[in-house]
């Protein structure tokens, strides 16, 4: 596992999926031997590994290995012209690149515990992967999928007309969504752009009426039966509370706790949907993370807890 080298830099990885498609990855074994667990971390949309990898040091530091990877399509996985690449959908990024993300942790670590870091939507990820039934906790910031009833009502008429005006209009002249250009992060394949722009209330609707009617995306979340901590933060725009609870009514056995933070509670102006990952935050947010990881240990604030609604084997 090149446990020699630094955890510093990461150990540039390469992932398979069960389709072929090859995703680039970075792996940061922990600090001292043998890691307390192995967590994934799962990028928002349009966003890159990279962007995480200072967080990944950390958690190595603290004893964790961690993977990070870049879905299809996105950053050091992108491969060729996305115009090419219309059909590159979020269901894919689930069921093919987290799986493999997942799959890559169990066969690195065996029984060592597996966590996932799920930012914005690589909280969906990790139900419609097939081993994220082998999760034992996750710890999700801002998860949701995007349905834009859900967004703060402050900024909503803003957001929709860029996400579900601009964007489809723009994917449809480019064949892609040329988000680099406008300065919002990653380019977007057309299938994922249009799954957030047309996103409708359920997921079954959603992926019916993108011609997926051969995949069921909701198969393997009932097999997810870890614990999940949602974490919200009161200024993010995307991840409110609705947001987060419609996307958490989907992981029916798995033991749901879902907290709110303020930007207050950890002495800061701001945090929005993205600066949870910002280094500034390392003896703050994430050394909520690390205990939550590590002990599953729920910072003051939380509210409210979901049980399972019911705890059926898993085959």
């Amino acid at each position: 596992m090149d446990a020699h080298l630094s955890p510093a830099a990461g150990i540039p990885t390469t992932l398979v999926a069960v389709d072929g498609r090859e995703l680039s990855a970075h792996h940061w074994p922990a600090r001292d031997g043998r890691p307390e667990a192995v967590v994934v971390v799962n990028p928002a949309t349009a966003v890159k590994a990279d962007y995480y990898h200072r967080f990944a040091r950390y958690l190595a530091e603290q004893g964790m290995a961690v993977l990070t990877y870049d879905y299809r399509g996105i950053g050091a996985s992108r491969q060729g012209s996305l115009r090419s690449q219309r059909h590159i959908a979020k269901l894919d990024w689930g069921r093919y690149d987290c799986d493999a993300a997942l799959c890559w942790a169990k066969n690195t670590y065996g029984d060592i515990p597996t966590h996932v870091v799920a930012h914005s939507i690589g909280g969906l990820m990790v139900g419609l992967a097939p081993h994220g039934r082998h999760v034992v906790r996750t710890l999700s910031v801002g998860s949701q999928y995007a349905y834009w009833p859900d967004y703060a009502a402050t900024g909503r008429l803003k957001m929709w007309l860029r996400w579900h005006l601009l964007m489809p209009l723009l994917t449809a002249i480019f064949g892609y969504f040329p988000a680099k250009r406008l300065g919002w992060h990653e380019d977007l394949p057309a299938a994922a752009a249009y799954e957030w722009a047309f996103r409708p209330a359920t997921l079954a609707r959603a992926y019916r009426r993108h011609g997926r009617h051969g995949v069921d995306p909701l198969a393997h979340f009932r097999f997810v039966q870890g614990e999940m901590l949602a974490i919200g933060l009161s200024d993010d725009p995307f991840g409110t509370p609705a947001a987060l609870e419609r996307l958490l009514q989907y992981y029916r056995c798995a033991r749901r706790i879902r907290i709110e933070l303020t930007p207050a509670s950890v002495g800061a102006d701001a945090i929005g949907h993205f600066a949870f990952f910002h280094e500034r935050f390392r003896n703050t947010l994430w050394q909520i993370a690390v205990d939550w990881l590590r002990h599953g240990r729920v910072p003051v604030g939380a509210f409210r807890l979901l049980e399972p609604e019911h705890n059926p084997s898993v085959r």
